[in-house]
């Protein structure tokens, strides 16, 4: 019922509706890159289980939303480090 009196609205008052629409792509914008950002390994939300999270990131796989002709390799000198510090 409170959604038929909000559709009446915005036939009333059409100048709502961009403001309407905007607002509601943003929230929508927020939530999804919210979700998308709780999915990526590198992103740190629970600073107790696992404080070094970056050592787990699979580098075959990529970390950015778009990445174009990225190829990891290994840096021989952060190797040596890496197993010095085991």
């Amino acid at each position: 019922m409170a959604s038929l009196g909000f559709f009446q609205l915005l036939k009333k008052k059409k100048e709502l509706i961009p403001l309407v629409s905007f607002v509601s792509f943003a929230g929508v914008a927020a939530v999804f890159s919210s979700l998308y950002a709780f999915t990526k390994s590198d992103v740190i939300v629970n600073k107790q289980g696992n404080p070094e999270p970056w050592e787990q990131v699979d580098p075959s796989k990529p970390q950015k939303l778009l990445s174009i002709n990225q190829e990891w390799k290994p840096i021989e000198e952060l190797e040596k480090v890496r197993k010095l510090m085991k």
